[in-house]
Protein backbone atom coordinates (compact mmCIF):
# COMPACT_ATOMS: atom_id res chain seq x y z
CA UNK A 1 0.00 0.00 0.00
CA UNK A 2 1.31 3.43 -0.93
CA UNK A 3 2.10 5.57 2.08
CA UNK A 4 0.81 9.11 2.34
CA UNK A 5 3.14 12.00 3.26
CA UNK A 6 1.44 12.23 6.64
CA UNK A 7 2.40 8.61 7.35
CA UNK A 8 6.12 8.98 6.64
CA UNK A 9 8.97 9.67 8.98
CA UNK A 10 10.63 12.81 7.64
CA UNK A 11 13.79 14.44 8.93
CA UNK A 12 13.48 17.46 11.17
CA UNK A 13 14.61 20.59 9.35
CA UNK A 14 16.08 23.51 11.23
CA UNK A 15 14.81 27.03 10.48
CA UNK A 16 17.84 27.97 8.41
CA UNK A 17 17.29 25.06 6.03
CA UNK A 18 13.62 25.95 5.62
CA UNK A 19 14.55 29.58 4.90
CA UNK A 20 17.03 28.41 2.24
CA UNK A 21 14.35 26.28 0.56
CA UNK A 22 11.92 29.21 0.52
CA UNK A 23 14.54 31.57 -0.89
CA UNK A 24 15.46 29.11 -3.63
CA UNK A 25 11.85 28.87 -4.79
CA UNK A 26 11.66 32.67 -5.02
CA UNK A 27 15.02 32.93 -6.79
CA UNK A 28 14.08 30.22 -9.30
CA UNK A 29 10.84 32.02 -10.12
CA UNK A 30 12.66 35.35 -10.35
CA UNK A 31 15.15 33.80 -12.77
CA UNK A 32 12.30 32.55 -14.94
CA UNK A 33 10.87 36.08 -15.06
CA UNK A 34 14.23 37.60 -15.96
CA UNK A 35 14.74 35.08 -18.75
CA UNK A 36 11.27 35.80 -20.13
CA UNK A 37 11.87 39.55 -19.99
CA UNK A 38 15.10 39.22 -21.94
CA UNK A 39 13.46 37.25 -24.77
CA UNK A 40 10.27 39.30 -24.98
CA UNK A 41 9.84 40.71 -28.47
CA UNK A 42 7.37 42.01 -31.00
CA UNK A 43 4.81 39.37 -30.05
CA UNK A 44 3.78 41.40 -26.98
CA UNK A 45 3.21 44.45 -29.19
CA UNK A 46 1.17 42.44 -31.69
CA UNK A 47 -0.93 40.88 -28.94
CA UNK A 48 -1.49 44.27 -27.30
CA UNK A 49 -2.63 45.81 -30.59
CA UNK A 50 -5.13 42.99 -31.07
CA UNK A 51 -6.49 43.49 -27.54
CA UNK A 52 -6.54 47.27 -27.83
CA UNK A 53 -8.40 47.09 -31.13
CA UNK A 54 -10.94 44.53 -29.92
CA UNK A 55 -14.52 45.74 -30.42
CA UNK A 56 -15.92 43.02 -28.17
CA UNK A 57 -14.48 41.31 -25.09
CA UNK A 58 -11.26 39.51 -24.35
CA UNK A 59 -12.21 35.89 -23.68
CA UNK A 60 -9.60 34.26 -21.44
CA UNK A 61 -9.67 30.46 -21.13
CA UNK A 62 -7.60 27.77 -19.47
CA UNK A 63 -7.87 24.66 -17.36
CA UNK A 64 -6.41 23.68 -14.01
CA UNK A 65 -3.71 25.99 -12.68
CA UNK A 66 -3.66 27.84 -16.02
CA UNK A 67 -7.37 28.41 -15.53
CA UNK A 68 -6.76 30.03 -12.15
CA UNK A 69 -4.15 32.27 -13.76
CA UNK A 70 -6.58 33.07 -16.56
CA UNK A 71 -9.19 34.29 -14.08
CA UNK A 72 -6.66 36.70 -12.61
CA UNK A 73 -5.54 37.96 -16.03
CA UNK A 74 -9.15 38.58 -17.08
CA UNK A 75 -9.83 40.41 -13.82
CA UNK A 76 -6.72 42.57 -14.20
CA UNK A 77 -7.53 43.58 -17.76
CA UNK A 78 -11.14 44.31 -16.87
CA UNK A 79 -10.03 46.54 -14.00
CA UNK A 80 -7.89 48.47 -16.47
CA UNK A 81 -10.69 49.14 -18.94
CA UNK A 82 -10.51 46.11 -21.25
CA UNK A 83 -13.84 44.24 -21.19
CA UNK A 84 -12.75 40.71 -20.30
CA UNK A 85 -14.20 37.52 -18.86
CA UNK A 86 -12.97 34.03 -18.03
CA UNK A 87 -14.40 31.07 -19.96
CA UNK A 88 -13.86 27.67 -18.35
CA UNK A 89 -12.37 25.47 -21.07
CA UNK A 90 -14.36 22.38 -20.08
CA UNK A 91 -17.66 24.20 -19.66
CA UNK A 92 -17.17 25.98 -23.01
CA UNK A 93 -18.08 22.87 -25.00
CA UNK A 94 -21.22 22.40 -22.93
CA UNK A 95 -22.97 25.62 -23.80
CA UNK A 96 -20.79 28.42 -22.45
CA UNK A 97 -19.45 29.18 -25.94
CA UNK A 98 -22.77 30.93 -26.41
CA UNK A 99 -21.24 33.86 -24.51
CA UNK A 100 -18.67 34.44 -27.27
CA UNK A 101 -19.22 36.87 -30.15
CA UNK A 102 -17.32 37.36 -33.40
CA UNK A 103 -16.10 40.76 -32.16
CA UNK A 104 -14.25 39.06 -29.29
CA UNK A 105 -10.59 38.07 -28.96
CA UNK A 106 -9.41 34.81 -27.37
CA UNK A 107 -6.50 34.47 -24.95
CA UNK A 108 -5.96 30.72 -24.50
CA UNK A 109 -3.61 29.49 -21.77
CA UNK A 110 -1.94 26.10 -21.48
CA UNK A 111 1.60 25.44 -20.29
CA UNK A 112 1.93 22.31 -22.41
CA UNK A 113 -0.04 23.77 -25.29
CA UNK A 114 -1.73 20.38 -25.58
CA UNK A 115 -4.58 20.63 -23.09
CA UNK A 116 -7.38 19.07 -25.14
CA UNK A 117 -10.19 21.28 -23.87
CA UNK A 118 -8.18 24.42 -24.62
CA UNK A 119 -6.90 23.36 -28.05
CA UNK A 120 -10.44 22.42 -29.14
CA UNK A 121 -11.50 26.04 -28.70
CA UNK A 122 -9.29 27.20 -31.59
CA UNK A 123 -11.57 25.98 -34.44
CA UNK A 124 -14.56 27.68 -32.83
CA UNK A 125 -12.83 31.06 -32.73
CA UNK A 126 -11.51 30.47 -36.22
CA UNK A 127 -15.05 29.94 -37.54
CA UNK A 128 -16.09 33.21 -35.92
CA UNK A 129 -13.10 35.02 -37.40
CA UNK A 130 -11.96 36.03 -33.91
CA UNK A 131 -8.19 36.38 -33.30
CA UNK A 132 -6.50 33.90 -30.97
CA UNK A 133 -3.61 34.74 -28.66
CA UNK A 134 -1.83 31.77 -27.12
CA UNK A 135 0.03 31.85 -23.81
CA UNK A 136 2.02 28.63 -23.67
CA UNK A 137 5.34 27.09 -22.72
CA UNK A 138 5.70 25.07 -25.95
CA UNK A 139 6.06 27.07 -29.15
CA UNK A 140 5.62 23.93 -31.28
CA UNK A 141 2.44 22.76 -29.58
CA UNK A 142 -1.00 22.60 -31.26
CA UNK A 143 -2.07 25.66 -29.29
CA UNK A 144 0.92 27.68 -30.48
CA UNK A 145 0.67 26.65 -34.12
CA UNK A 146 -3.05 27.37 -34.22
CA UNK A 147 -2.83 30.88 -32.76
CA UNK A 148 -2.35 34.26 -34.41
CA UNK A 149 0.14 35.37 -31.76
CA UNK A 150 2.13 33.30 -29.27
CA UNK A 151 3.34 34.63 -25.93
CA UNK A 152 6.24 32.48 -24.77
CA UNK A 153 5.79 31.23 -21.21
CA UNK A 154 8.39 28.46 -21.28
CA UNK A 155 10.55 27.74 -18.23
CA UNK A 156 13.60 25.52 -17.78
CA UNK A 157 12.21 23.99 -14.60
CA UNK A 158 9.51 24.45 -12.02
CA UNK A 159 10.48 26.05 -8.75
CA UNK A 160 9.10 23.38 -6.46
CA UNK A 161 11.69 20.88 -5.09
CA UNK A 162 10.21 18.05 -7.18
CA UNK A 163 10.15 20.08 -10.43
CA UNK A 164 6.58 18.94 -10.90
CA UNK A 165 4.03 21.40 -9.53
CA UNK A 166 3.18 24.42 -11.69
CA UNK A 167 5.13 27.15 -9.92
CA UNK A 168 7.59 28.99 -12.14
CA UNK A 169 5.34 28.35 -15.14
CA UNK A 170 2.20 29.78 -13.53
CA UNK A 171 4.14 32.72 -12.08
CA UNK A 172 5.42 33.48 -15.57
CA UNK A 173 1.95 33.13 -17.12
CA UNK A 174 0.58 35.59 -14.62
CA UNK A 175 3.47 38.01 -15.17
CA UNK A 176 3.08 37.92 -18.95
CA UNK A 177 -0.62 38.62 -18.47
CA UNK A 178 0.34 41.62 -16.36
CA UNK A 179 2.79 42.73 -19.04
CA UNK A 180 0.05 42.54 -21.67
CA UNK A 181 -2.26 44.53 -19.40
CA UNK A 182 0.45 47.12 -18.82
CA UNK A 183 1.10 47.61 -22.53
CA UNK A 184 -2.60 47.92 -23.32
CA UNK A 185 -3.03 50.39 -20.45
CA UNK A 186 -0.37 52.66 -21.98
CA UNK A 187 -1.98 52.36 -25.40
CA UNK A 188 -5.36 53.38 -23.96
CA UNK A 189 -3.78 56.40 -22.21
CA UNK A 190 -5.55 55.30 -19.04
CA UNK A 191 -5.42 57.73 -16.12
CA UNK A 192 -5.76 57.19 -12.39
CA UNK A 193 -9.23 58.73 -12.52
CA UNK A 194 -10.24 56.18 -15.18
CA UNK A 195 -9.03 53.35 -12.96
CA UNK A 196 -11.13 54.74 -10.12
CA UNK A 197 -14.24 54.59 -12.30
CA UNK A 198 -13.85 50.82 -12.49
CA UNK A 199 -13.38 50.55 -8.70
CA UNK A 200 -16.03 52.87 -7.21
CA UNK A 201 -16.64 50.64 -4.18
CA UNK A 202 -13.00 50.30 -3.17
CA UNK A 203 -11.03 52.70 -1.00
CA UNK A 204 -8.83 53.64 -3.95
CA UNK A 205 -11.87 54.45 -6.07
CA UNK A 206 -13.41 56.56 -3.33
CA UNK A 207 -10.19 58.49 -2.95
CA UNK A 208 -9.61 59.07 -6.66
CA UNK A 209 -13.23 60.00 -7.35
CA UNK A 210 -13.46 62.32 -4.36
CA UNK A 211 -14.06 65.94 -5.34
CA UNK A 212 -13.14 69.14 -3.56
CA UNK A 213 -16.84 69.58 -2.70
CA UNK A 214 -16.73 66.29 -0.77
CA UNK A 215 -14.10 67.52 1.69
CA UNK A 216 -14.27 71.32 1.70
CA UNK A 217 -15.67 73.41 4.51
CA UNK A 218 -18.66 75.32 3.19
CA UNK A 219 -21.62 77.30 4.49
CA UNK A 220 -21.09 78.17 8.16
CA UNK A 221 -17.74 76.33 8.10
CA UNK A 222 -16.29 78.63 5.45
CA UNK A 223 -14.14 81.42 6.93
CA UNK A 224 -15.12 84.66 5.20
CA UNK A 225 -14.99 88.37 6.11
CA UNK A 226 -15.77 91.61 4.32
CA UNK A 227 -12.83 93.60 2.99
CA UNK A 228 -13.63 96.56 5.27
CA UNK A 229 -13.26 94.72 8.59
CA UNK A 230 -10.20 94.97 10.82
CA UNK A 231 -7.44 92.43 11.21
CA UNK A 232 -8.80 91.73 14.71
CA UNK A 233 -12.18 90.74 13.26
CA UNK A 234 -10.48 88.58 10.64
CA UNK A 235 -8.41 86.92 13.36
CA UNK A 236 -11.58 85.77 15.11
CA UNK A 237 -12.81 84.20 11.87
CA UNK A 238 -9.46 82.45 11.36
CA UNK A 239 -9.37 80.93 14.84
CA UNK A 240 -13.05 79.95 14.99
CA UNK A 241 -13.10 78.08 11.65
CA UNK A 242 -9.81 76.16 12.14
CA UNK A 243 -8.46 76.60 8.62
CA UNK A 244 -5.62 78.93 9.56
CA UNK A 245 -6.93 81.43 7.01
CA UNK A 246 -9.95 83.42 5.94
CA UNK A 247 -11.28 84.55 2.61
CA UNK A 248 -11.95 88.25 2.03
CA UNK A 249 -14.86 89.36 -0.16
CA UNK A 250 -16.36 92.63 -1.36
CA UNK A 251 -19.97 93.74 -0.89
CA UNK A 252 -21.08 91.50 -3.77
CA UNK A 253 -19.39 88.43 -2.27
CA UNK A 254 -16.65 88.38 -4.91
CA UNK A 255 -13.35 86.95 -3.68
CA UNK A 256 -10.75 89.69 -3.23
CA UNK A 257 -8.01 88.01 -1.21
CA UNK A 258 -6.92 85.75 1.61
CA UNK A 259 -5.37 86.34 5.01
CA UNK A 260 -3.59 83.50 6.82
CA UNK A 261 -2.15 82.99 10.27
CA UNK A 262 1.27 83.17 8.59
CA UNK A 263 0.36 86.60 7.21
CA UNK A 264 -0.63 87.65 10.74
CA UNK A 265 2.67 86.53 12.27
CA UNK A 266 4.67 88.41 9.68
CA UNK A 267 2.49 91.50 10.13
CA UNK A 268 2.97 91.51 13.91
CA UNK A 269 6.73 91.12 13.47
CA UNK A 270 6.74 94.26 11.32
CA UNK A 271 4.20 96.47 13.10
CA UNK A 272 3.49 94.95 16.50
CA UNK A 273 0.00 94.40 17.92
CA UNK A 274 -1.21 97.75 16.62
CA UNK A 275 -1.67 95.99 13.27
CA UNK A 276 -4.85 94.42 14.67
CA UNK A 277 -6.66 97.70 13.94
CA UNK A 278 -5.57 97.73 10.29
CA UNK A 279 -8.21 97.24 7.60
CA UNK A 280 -7.93 93.69 6.29
CA UNK A 281 -8.01 94.77 2.63
CA UNK A 282 -4.79 96.74 3.22
CA UNK A 283 -2.82 93.73 4.43
CA UNK A 284 -4.47 90.74 2.72
CA UNK A 285 -2.80 88.65 0.01
CA UNK A 286 -4.43 89.22 -3.36
CA UNK A 287 -4.76 86.58 -6.06
CA UNK A 288 -5.17 83.57 -3.76
CA UNK A 289 -4.97 80.06 -5.14
CA UNK A 290 -8.42 78.78 -6.08
CA UNK A 291 -10.00 75.63 -7.44
CA UNK A 292 -13.42 74.64 -8.76
CA UNK A 293 -15.49 72.73 -6.25
CA UNK A 294 -16.13 69.89 -8.72
CA UNK A 295 -12.40 69.36 -9.31
CA UNK A 296 -10.95 66.08 -8.13
CA UNK A 297 -9.48 66.21 -4.65
CA UNK A 298 -6.25 64.66 -5.94
CA UNK A 299 -5.85 67.72 -8.16
CA UNK A 300 -6.17 69.94 -5.08
CA UNK A 301 -3.36 67.98 -3.41
CA UNK A 302 -1.17 68.36 -6.48
CA UNK A 303 -1.69 72.13 -6.60
CA UNK A 304 -0.98 72.56 -2.89
CA UNK A 305 2.22 70.55 -3.12
CA UNK A 306 3.38 72.33 -6.29
CA UNK A 307 2.89 75.87 -4.95
CA UNK A 308 3.55 74.98 -1.29
CA UNK A 309 0.29 76.24 0.24
CA UNK A 310 -1.85 74.47 2.83
CA UNK A 311 -5.30 75.75 1.82
CA UNK A 312 -7.21 76.28 -1.40
CA UNK A 313 -10.37 78.29 -1.90
CA UNK A 314 -13.17 76.66 -3.86
CA UNK A 315 -14.88 79.25 -6.03
CA UNK A 316 -18.01 79.47 -8.15
CA UNK A 317 -18.70 82.51 -10.34
CA UNK A 318 -15.86 84.33 -8.60
CA UNK A 319 -17.32 83.78 -5.13
CA UNK A 320 -15.80 81.55 -2.43
CA UNK A 321 -18.01 78.56 -1.70
CA UNK A 322 -15.61 76.46 0.32
CA UNK A 323 -12.12 76.00 1.68
CA UNK A 324 -10.06 72.82 1.77
CA UNK A 325 -6.99 72.16 3.90
CA UNK A 326 -4.12 69.89 2.93
CA UNK A 327 -4.38 68.02 6.24
CA UNK A 328 -7.98 67.07 5.49
CA UNK A 329 -6.98 65.64 2.13
CA UNK A 330 -4.07 63.67 3.58
CA UNK A 331 -6.33 62.28 6.31
CA UNK A 332 -8.68 61.12 3.56
CA UNK A 333 -5.81 59.01 2.19
CA UNK A 334 -4.89 61.27 -0.72
CA UNK A 335 -1.26 61.97 -1.49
Amino acid sequence: MMSLPSDRDCPVFDDQRLIEIGKKVLMDEAEALQTAASRLGSEIAKAARIVQGCRGRLVVSGLGKSGHVGRKIAATLASLGTPSFFLHSAEAAHGDLGMVRREDVALLISHSGRTTEVVKLIPFFRRLGAPVIALTGDLKSPLATGADVVLNASVEREADPLNLAPTSSTTLQLAIGDALAGVVTEMRCLKREDFALFHPAGSLGRQLLMTVADVMGSGPKLPVVQEKVTVKDALFEITSKNYGATTIVDDDGILKGIFTDGDLRRLIERQGVSCLEETISDVMSVGPRTIAKDSLAVEAVRIMQDVEVSVLIAVEDGRPVGMVHLHELLQAGLS
